[in-house]
């Protein structure tokens, strides 16, 4: 890829970024991301919510790309940043950290010191929705913007969707068919690759249908088919 056309694709990213702030496309999600933040349950009283749509993290050049479901609505709405401020969140980034592509195992605010390496994270939708379920709109609505991003990411290599909403919306992305289950590794057309978690969501990590091991493993490999090497310290 030509430098100049590496500046434009990292150019549009940043764009992309800004309105993915200034959304509202979905008023129900914006009205709830809102009202959670103005009622907090005691532990999080006094604290100042983000209460907006929350950015992609990361490294626009990481060649593994992970895609979650949403922002939890007193994690990421809470904090502002991608899996922060919660229990999935830390088992999350514990993971990412053991697999050596964090140089945190947790992540609690966006001035925590956390950082990420050789990974760009997204997610399907930008804004928490109610009871953890978007309707169908919301998601078309939210998901031009994770097209738009599949298309700009100029070095990704390896995507690895978290959850059944993540793995479906990407699947249809990016044009190709799998069946869902945990570990799968779907080869592209163009030689990239998916692969498919389940979500590191509490429920999932105490059933022990998801293990912080079997989560590790997942980004392991992702680093294997990325062609990655070393940690992040």
């Amino acid at each position: 890829m030509e430098e100049k056309e590496l500046e434009q694709r990292l150019k549009s990213l940043e764009d992309l970024q800004r309105r993915i702030l200034a959304c509202n496309l979905c008023p129900r999600l914006r009205e709830f991301d809102v009202r959670v933040g103005l009622s907090p349950p005691r532990r999080f009283r006094g604290q100042a919510y983000w209460s907006r749509p929350v950015p992609s993290l990361g490294d626009p050049l990481a060649p593994i790309v992970v895609v979650g479901m949403a922002p939890a609505p007193h994690g990421g709405n809470r904090t502002g940043r991608m899996f922060t401020g919660d229990q999935s969140g830390n088992n999350f980034f514990r993971a990412l950290y053991e697999a050596g592509l964090a140089n945190k195992p947790v992540s609690v605010s966006r001035d925590d010191g956390l950082r990420v390496c050789n990974v760009y994270i997204t997610a399907v939708l930008h804004c928490a929705p109610p009871d953890n379920r978007p309707l169908p709109q919301e998601v078309a609505n939210c998901s031009r913007y994770l097209e738009e991003e599949v298309r700009l990411l100029p070095n990704a290599r390896v995507f690895v969707t978290l959850g059944r909403l993540a793995f479906d919306v990407l699947t249809r992305t990016l044009g190709v068919r799998c069946e869902f289950r945990h570990g799968l590794e779907c080869g592209l057309p163009d030689g990239r690759w998916l692969i498919a978690s389940y979500h590191p969501s509490p429920r999932n990590v105490n059933t022990g249908t998801l293990t912080i091991e079997g989560l590790r493993r997942v980004f392991e490999r992702a680093k294997e088919l990325a062609g990655v090497s070393g940690g992040c310290r």
